[in-house]
């Protein structure tokens, strides 16, 4: 995204550019050209130009649709990640950048990522609003407390970018610096198989999802007190107010701290707040196994059910945990 939003800021400088110069030339030129030459000189009656009235309204305002148009084109792309994105969640914390891998790894002020490879990041914070800023890529977004907030970007080059939070967050705001690390595919595969993960966050948030005893309400026959989880991602479900809401990691964390909020139609608001037992990890964990509980594989749902059967999903390996 650096070239497009470079490409849209040297626009924006060369027309500014050009039209102070050319109003500097101008008033130069007609303080010179109609100045007045005797004292009793008395400037002639003018009552305007209708084509000068007309190029001085339709000039700035197609300078300012192509602004537009430029602009919004880049905002979209923005806010509209690749469909396949390498995510990663990130918790930000008075005064450091917490990052969490889907394969287990985690990283305190330092991000590995591949090059050439969408990445998406899946954004809260502990306390206060940070910002989470990548200069070199030209991103920004704000990370705030008791919500999610998502930034994307492609690394082009191997190399150690500086990250810094652009909010002001508390006495040591100025250090809550880190770096991205960008690496070849081979190095960043490498990388990740020499890293101390326990396992992929969706296995862990199965453990935590049996330990607090949520399967006990939210079962995959239908015959659970609660809505039935799987394949639930990103469907819009309806509420007992009436109203539509899509199931995002928004929704999700929502109820878990505040189930009562927002209940779906045909259930009783009795599920209990888990507000003050599980950390923003643990969300994270939580929200993680949800997201991987989509369709099974036709080959893989004999074995995907044998193993739901045995309530075995905790001890298994991350691979099949991401299946």
């Amino acid at each position: 995204m650096a070239s497009r939003v470079d490409a849209l800021y040297f626009f924006l400088i060369g027309i500014t550019t050009f039209f102070s110069v050319l109003i500097a030339v101008l008033v130069a030129v007609f303080a010179v050209k109609y100045r007045r030459r005797h004292d009793d000189e008395i400037g002639a009656r003018i009552h305007g130009g209708f084509w000068l009235e007309i190029a001085w309204t339709v000039i700035p305002l197609l300078i300012t649709l192509v602004i537009f148009g430029w602009s919004t084109s880049i905002f979209f792309s923005f806010t509209r990640p690749p469909d396949e994105t390498l995510n990663i969640y990130v918790v930000g914390k008075q005064w450091m950048w917490k990052f969490q891998h889907l394969d287990g790894q985690r990283e305190i002020d330092e991000l590995h990522v591949p090059v050439g490879r969408a990445v998406k990041l899946i954004m809260t914070s502990e306390d206060v609003i940070h910002d989470v800023y990548v200069p070199a890529f030209r991103v920004k977004a704000d990370v705030l407390p008791g919500r999610y907030t998502h930034l994307w970007f492609q690394a082009t080059k191997a190399g150690t970018y500086k990250l810094f939070c652009a909010e002001y967050c508390g006495t040591k705001h100025s250090g809550m610096i880190g770096q991205v690390v960008v690496m070849e595919p081979h190095d960043y595969e490498a990388w990740l198989q020499g890293g101390a993960g326990d396992g992929s966050l969706a296995a862990a948030g199965e453990k935590l999802f049996s330990e607090l005893a949520c399967n006990t309400c939210h079962r995959p026959d239908n015959a659970g007190r609660g809505p039935v989880l799987q394949n639930l991602f990103g469907k819009t479900v309806e509420l007992a107010s009436g109203e539509k809401v899509v199931v995002d990691e928004s929704y999700i964390r929502e109820s878990i701290l505040s189930p009562a909020t927002k209940v779906v139609a045909g259930y009783q608001p009795i599920m209990p707040t888990f507000t003050g037992q599980v950390s923003e990890e643990s969300l994270l964990q939580l929200i993680e196994y949800v997201k991987s509980l989509g369709v099974p594989a036709p080959a893989a749902k004999e074995a995907s059910a044998h193993e739901a059967q045995l309530g075995e999903h905790a001890s298994a390996p991350a691979g099949e945990a991401r299946k």
